[in-house]
Order: C-alpha cells, then structure tokens, then sequence
C-alpha cells in the first residue's frame, strides 16, 4: 500500500469514529514497545476514556469496522 492510500484510509478512519462520536487518535510514538504498537485508539471525548485500542493496536480497518458496528 502506497503512503497516500495509508493517509487516506486512516482519514477514512477518523471520519468513522467522529461519525459515532469517539475520536480515533494515532500513536506518535516512533520506536514501538510493548505497550505502544503503533496504530490507533479509540477515545469518548466525553469521558476521556480509551473505547477500544489500548495498547494502540487498532489498524484504520478494525478503527473503520468497529464504528460500522457501534452505529448499526
């Protein structure tokens, strides 16, 4: 996957979950350890608590798949 299609899906992501209210945050961390994988969280901004992704596991599919499941 070319670098634009990676921004574009994981745009796509971010408009997935500001469409069911949560907001999908991507690690910044460049070196992954342990407890940061690299890919994106799930937060309620609400509550500010993690939804999903903790560790920042999430892929922008899994980010987009789960915002599909929580509106239907």
């Amino acid at each position: 996957m070319s670098t634009m299609q990676e921004k574009a899906l994981e745009a796509q992501a971010r408009r997935a979950a500001k469409a069911v209210g949560l907001l999908a945050l991507k690690s910044r961390c460049r070196l992954h350890h342990w407890n940061d994988v690299g890919g994106f969280q799930l937060v309620d901004p609400y509550c500010n608590t993690v939804i999903e992704g903790l560790r920042y596991e999430l892929s922008p599919e899994a980010v987009i798949e789960f915002c599909q499941d929580r509106r239907a």
